[in-house]
């Protein structure tokens, strides 16, 4: 493919504002999509999005609108929008019959009523357009205002993979290319869930060195399941792997952190769920997680532990109980 000259941004919220932000300091023409018209309207008048980043106003054109078609019609695409809306929005953007590039996948989760992760939901929905997979450890806030970001681009194809870092770059944020799909997607999804276990544990104050533990043994199961599912380890150690872990199992910035807090604190999952606000994707993601470590013959007790928590079968202090009190196991091979 040639080079991307113009970027349609799917999604207005934080973090779809944030990489839109990114493709204008790269130089790109950028075209930012959101379905509300209040956020249009601010994008355009005063160059903000008070509603999601409230406190940042940028410098930057961004070409708001509400015309998903207007979006679509550009030569690369970021899909920002929530990964259960993901097939959805795929659908409406087949619709506008402008879609001739690639377009990226920018959710970190899988499709709940099928199991799919979401470049297979995309080849279902857009079979014949590339995709892409934008991850890792980043915060929408931190990217909106230009402190300095990393982040893994995976393509099917390295030409593809390294022209949409390219279109991308800048010197606050810096892409490595991958054509790991697959490991990309995994490990996006698996460190929401395991954050929420973090979050539980900060929330009921059981210390850091249990917060530390479980990010460690988290990242173990990551890997397992990764590996059984065919991800390059490199991708699993990499940025959208460990590198996404660490940052989302450490901060409240972090929405499935924040929601895991609230559950260590006595809220009930389905209260969280229900209020609405910000998503937690690894409230959705952690049953279908336990579902293909099921399939592939993984053990994951911790994505198991979140996946009772969220479905109201153990409360968090049972579920510290069930994990201390497992058989005790080597942590390497050959004991």
């Amino acid at each position: 493919m040639g080079a991307i000259k113009t970027v349609g941004v799917i999604g207005g919220g934080a973090w779809g504002t944030a990489l839109a932000l990114t493709a204008a300091r790269a130089g790109r023409d950028v075209r930012l999509w959101a379905r509300d018209p209040a956020v249009v309207s601010d994008i355009r008048s005063r160059r903000q999005n008070a509603r999601y980043l409230p406190g940042i106003t940028f410098d930057e054109d961004l070409n708001a609108t509400n015309s998903l078609a207007e979006a679509a019609d550009v030569d690369a695409i970021l899909l920002v929008t929530p990964a259960q809306t993901t097939r959805a929005m795929l659908a409406a953007l087949k619709k506008t019959g402008k879609v001739r590039g690639p377009v990226v996948l920018c959710a970190k989760g899988i499709e709940q009523s099928s199991g799919k992760l979401l470049s297979k939901v995309m080849s279902e929905e857009l079979p014949g357009v590339e995709p892409g997979v934008l991850s890792g450890p980043s915060f929408a806030d931190d990217v909106a205002r230009g402190l300095p970001t990393a982040v893994t681009i995976a393509a099917t194809s390295t030409k593809t993979a390294l022209s949409l870092c390219e279109a991308l770059q800048s010197p606050s944020f810096r892409p490595y290319a991958s054509i790991d799909i697959l490991g990309t997607q995994i490990g996006g999804a698996l460190k929401n869930v395991l954050a929420i276990a973090c979050g539980a544990v900060a929330g009921r104050k059981l210390g850091a060195s249990a917060q530390a533990a479980l990010t460690a043994r988290g990242f173990a199961e990551l890997s397992r399941l990764g590996a059984a599912m065919g991800a390059q380890s490199e991708t699993l150690t990499g940025l959208s792997g460990l590198g996404d872990l660490v940052l989302t199992c450490s901060s409240s910035q972090s929405r499935n952190f924040s929601f895991g807090l609230r559950l260590g604190e006595g809220f009930m999952a389905s209260d969280l769920i229900s209020a609405g606000g910000k998503l937690a994707e690894g409230a959705y993601s952690a049953r279908v997680a336990v579902k293909l470590a099921e399939k592939y013959d993984v053990e994951v007790p911790i994505c198991e532990t979140v996946a009772r928590m969220i479905d109201e079968d153990l409360t968090i202090d049972d579920a510290l109980n069930t994990l201390m009190a497992r058989p005790l196991k080597a942590e390497t091979e050959g004991i």
